[in-house]
């Protein structure tokens, strides 16, 4: 079955795709790692992305669909999760347009719910491998050498998009582009809502649970 999973930002959607990729043999396709690879390699594509994300803001829709579009061209028969996409209706109904064509479908839409104040303090505390992409916590998931990841030992920092002048505006974005999509999978009949607060492995078995794998 192919996943969507969503959420606001700080809500865990990365953590929890990477332990269905790693448990259960998905193909993980994250519109944020993938802009943030493209940035670190300087792509025309990568430029333009910073721009927005730098400042809290979506990347426009058109940007976001062809990038997302590609990769998915080039997984087609393996089983998928879409992180952190679609973000806007626009791009939900851009995604069915396209899984039309590639003769797929999204079986469940899961959303994780988690207050703003508990998002706040995630985003300001992550900290990111420079190398590898790892991400910590200062407080609820700290390395165990300050400042070097477990996995590579290079230099952990805080993504500019998650410094605190920012967050604010993320989420204020979030909740005028992003939060809508629920009522969008809501009528399509394949909306879960799941509680995002807890321990990642607490909130991983919620998720089975509902996906009954």
């Amino acid at each position: 079955m192919n996943l969507l999973i969503f959420g606001a930002p700080g809500s865990g959607k990365g953590t929890q795709s990477a332990l269905l990729v790693e448990k259960n043999n998905y193909k993980q396709i994250s519109s944020g790692d993938l802009f943030r690879n493209a940035i670190k390699n300087q792509t025309p594509l990568g430029l333009k992305a910073k721009e927005y994300m730098d400042k809290g803001n979506l990347v426009p829709d058109e940007l976001t669909i062809n990038l997302i579009k590609e990769v998915l061209g080039e997984n087609k028969d393996k089983k998928f999760i879409l992180d952190g996409f679609p973000r806007t209706i626009k791009q939900a109904e851009a995604l069915n347009d396209l899984l039309r064509e590639l003769d797929r479908v999204v079986g469940i839409a899961l959303f994780l719910e988690v207050p703003k104040e508990k998002l706040k303090g995630r985003l300001i505390g992550r900290r990111v491998c420079k190398n590898c992409g790892a991400t910590y916590h200062v407080d609820s998931y700290p390395p165990k050498h300050a400042g070097k990841c477990d996995n590579c030992g290079g230099e952990l920092i805080q993504r500019a998009d998650d410094k605190e002048d920012v967050i604010e505006q993320r989420l204020d974005v979030y909740e005028a582009n992003t939060a809508p999509l629920k009522d969008f999978y809501k009528r399509m009949g394949i909306f879960k809502s799941i509680d995002g607060l807890g321990t990642q492995d607490e909130i991983y078995k919620r998720i089975i649970e509902v996906l009954e794998i």
